[in-house]
């Protein structure tokens, strides 16, 4: 997933819809939260707020600290942080900040645990093909190749004393489009916590966090998306209080040739968009950075591997769903997720 600015997408933030019902305790006395929409990453991001210490003040903050993550890692932004790690590939070493230094850090370390399967150095790929951003035809073999050869993970060299980031190959292009939101959903959840609120719902397209329970004490009911149709309609419902939920799937962005679908989830080793018959992961932990980089990492795997890789990392839950509508959850989820769409199943 890349970060690009220009691009005007579809309204990302129903991808993990909400259904919140009635609120008390802290909740304004009309029981509606305080709500304020933003739009940058080429995603609209919504906050609202389940507590009347809640003020423009805040939200100005959460747009300042948007805006700074923007001018940092958005690969797309001529000037950024990120621009100019790329724009200097196989040549000298740049001097990042701390938080864009964190994310790169964090992506290869997923990178390495996932053995490249997410992979931060896709950028050449999402470039060539350029899916949700104009691209509506299959790239040339050639073309395909000549992009896989720039992805290597370590060939990203980082100097944490320095606090510089080098790639070593002259094409190569950073890519924080599977994990930037997650660091910036965390970043708000954070800075909400700091301020005394608690009670928040925070969505940057597609990653969630709801923070804390509803002001009543209830868990909220977050409707997890039908990959088969329209953004909007679920095929269930999944009950958290102070979890991130983010989905990766293949209705996100796509175009169709004929009768295959091309999405926007590329395997950084072929090239070619992943194809393991799963239609979306929805991953449920702590933090949002994490859920986003293992959402994508999981969904590469594929449903056999990607549920055995999950066995590794304590406090991470997935809901599976394959192109036979076959619904499967990590033992954590079972009797948490509840199946509403009479279309799909859970896994025998």
């Amino acid at each position: 997933m890349t970060i690009q600015r220009s691009q005007i997408t579809m309204v990302l933030m129903l991808v993990v819809s909400l259904l919140v019902t009635g609120c008390g305790g802290a909740a304004k006395a009309d029981d509606k939260p305080a709500s304020r929409t933003y739009y940058l990453f080429s995603t609209i991001i919504t906050v609202r707020v389940f507590d009347d210490r809640i003020t423009e003040k805040h939200f100005d903050h959460i747009r300042g600290l948007l805006e700074e993550i923007d001018q940092q890692m958005n690969r797309q932004l001529a000037g950024s942080e990120l621009d100019e790690v790329n724009r200097q590939a196989g040549g000298q070493s740049v001097v990042v900040s701390a938080d864009t230094y964190k994310v790169v850090e964090r992506a290869l370390f997923y990178a390495e645990q996932s053995q490249g399967t997410f992979d931060p150095t896709v950028g050449p790929l999402v470039d060539l093909w350029a899916i949700g951003n104009g691209g509506i035809e299959v790239p040339r073999g050639d073309q395909i190749q000549a992009a896989v050869a720039l992805i290597n993970y370590e060939d990203v060299e980082m100097d944490a004393t320095a606090r510089t980031i080098r790639l070593k190959q002259p094409g190569m292009s950073l890519d924080l489009g599977a994990i930037a939101k997650g660091f910036a959903a965390d970043l708000i959840a954070e800075y909400l916590t700091s301020e005394g609120i608690g009670s928040a719902l925070i969505d940057l397209g597609g990653n969630l966090i709801a923070l804390g329970a509803k002001p009543n004490g209830d868990a909220w009911s977050i409707g997890i998306q039908d990959p088969a149709e329209h953004r909007g309609a679920h095929l269930g419902t999944l009950q958290v209080v102070n979890k991130t939920v983010v989905t990766s799937g293949v209705y996100e962005r796509f175009f169709r040739v004929g009768d295959t679908i091309y999405h926007h989830l590329l395997d950084p080793k072929s090239g070619y968009p992943f194809q393991n018959d799963l239609l979306s992961v929805t991953v449920i932990t702590e933090e949002s950075m994490a859920a986003d980089a293992l959402s994508t990492s999981v969904f590469g795997l594929g449903l056999d591997q990607g549920l055995a890789y999950l066995e590794q990392w304590k406090g991470v839950e997935a809901i599976f769903v394959t192109t036979d509508h076959v619904v499967t959850l990590t033992p954590g989820l079972i009797g948490k997720f509840h199946l509403s769409h009479d279309g799909y199943r859970f896994a025998e």
